[in-house]
């Protein structure tokens, strides 16, 4: 039966060999002229320096993006000019060679598209500033659909792009426009949005003309088209203004009527999880500088929805963070503070975000219950935040809190609460075993 057995074995051996017989032919040896020097990977689209040695383009760009501008990586040669000519001849060869080779497993490269040249970009973006000078704006859109067509393309036209005075010359004809706004220019405006997703609209002096009164009140009206790509592109290029945290941009957009029913409808109606985690950094910033917009949004429910969001998307960290921090944001107020007694999920909710979802979320829920339990309006409010704190196991979270480690802000906050809950330990504490079960005794 030993021997039975080897023999089975060993046949099964035999017949796997047979059914695969280049099982051990399967490295495919690359000519050495079709590898990049730099990358000893096959090139993909080869290009000639002027020291006459051929390279990836990908490799070289990145050679001469390190500081090594002066020299050729194999020769060692001083470069006379940094151009890089597309070797056209090896790269059909490569590309015939991996047809051959097709049955191996090797895909056949795509031929390059060519890589645009300053040259080409300053002429275009030059050209958008005379179009929009002369509002031109059929001429504009022709040239700024090219600076799209030409981002999407590769990343190195994007860096190209991005080097040249496009952030600023596509904000000036943005302002130019938004001044007389109409659907013969809202192609336009889209196009140009379009383009600040990759190209960034706080650069240069870009954010003085996206800041314009006019500005703002077209990307107000372009909230509310029913095209969701238009939505979502505004409303990024909104967050990005807001995040460079200048006071003036945010009274400027909350002085735009209809803006707080937009965003807080983006919030309690959510379209997609990247406009409603926009809307919410738009929302912080707007109630952060103004105390106006702060008060109209908490009249229209804000708190309420915010509740409702972060017990939607329980497990969605970036989510929970913005919705967590514009609530703890809006605790500062009493208003803000008296809707949040209202809703008799506040404080078991914060207290379950604890070390649930992330630290910042931590932060964020830690926060909020100091400023519910100590800045109450009333006694009988803060008392009973207490008792429902407690209820809900938040003594024990915030020792391990202090336990885990946390920011000094946040170590104060939390000493401070445990102070005030001690009072009320006795009779009400609970503890939630869901939050604790993978713990261990330190004895």
């Amino acid at each position: 039966m030993f021997f039975h057995w080897r023999r089975r074995k060993q046949s099964s051996s035999i017949a796997n060999k047979r059914k695969n017989p280049t099982m051990e032919k399967l490295v495919i040896n690359i000519p050495t002229h079709f590898k990049c020097p730099i990358s000893l990977d096959l090139m993909k689209d080869p290009v000639t320096l002027s020291s006459g040695i051929t390279y990836d383009r990908d490799s070289i760009e990145k050679w001469l993006e390190t500081g090594n501008q002066l020299t050729c990586p194999l020769t060692n040669q001083l470069l006379r000019n940094f151009d890089e000519i597309p070797n056209h001849t090896l790269r059909r060869m490569i590309q015939d060679w991996c047809v051959e080779n097709r049955n191996n497993g090797v895909e056949r490269i795509p031929t390059p598209r060519v890589p645009v040249s300053s040259m080409e970009v300053m002429e275009t973006v030059n050209t958008v500033e005379v179009a929009a000078n002369r509002l031109d704006s059929i001429g504009c859109f022709e040239m700024v659909k090219k600076i799209n067509k030409w981002g999407i393309e590769s990343e190195r036209n994007k860096k190209c792009i991005a080097q040249s005075r496009a952030a600023h010359v596509l904000a000036y004809a943005f302002a130019k426009f938004s001044v007389d706004f109409n659907e013969r220019n809202e192609n336009l405006l889209e196009e140009i949005l379009s383009a600040f997703q990759w190209i960034n609209p706080t650069e240069e002096e870009a954010p003085l003309y996206l800041t314009m009164a006019a500005s703002f009140s077209c990307m107000v009206s372009l909230l509310k088209s029913e095209n969701l790509s238009t939505k979502q592109n505004t409303i990024f290029v909104l967050k990005e203004l807001l995040c460079v945290d200048d006071p003036k941009s945010a009274q400027a957009l909350s002085s735009i009527n209809g803006v707080d029913e937009i965003l807080i409808n983006f919030v309690r109606n959510p379209i997609s999880n990247s406009i409603t985690k926009a809307s919410l950094m738009v929302i912080f910033h707007l109630i952060s500088h103004d105390d106006k917009t702060k008060s109209e949004l908490i009249k229209m429910g804000l708190v309420s929805t915010l509740i409702e969001n972060i017990i939607m998307y329980p497990n969605h960290k970036g989510l929970s963070e913005r919705a967590l921090r514009v609530f703890d944001k809006l605790c500062d107020c009493t208003q803000g503070r008296d809707k949040a007694y209202d809703n008799d999920l506040t404080i078991p909710l914060l207290v379950k975000k604890i070390l649930r979802v992330s630290e910042l979320a931590t932060e964020y829920s830690v926060s909020s219950i100091w400023k519910l339990c100590k800045f109450s309006s009333s006694h009988e409010c803060g008392e009973k935040s207490l008792v429902e704190a407690l209820q809900a196991g938040c003594f024990q979270k915030l020792l391990l809190v202090l336990q885990v480690g946390c920011g000094d802000d946040t170590k104060e906050k939390t000493t401070e609460l445990m102070k005030l809950l001690n009072p009320y330990m006795n009779g009400f504490e609970c503890i939630e075993t869901s939050d604790f079960k993978n713990l261990k005794r330190s004895f």
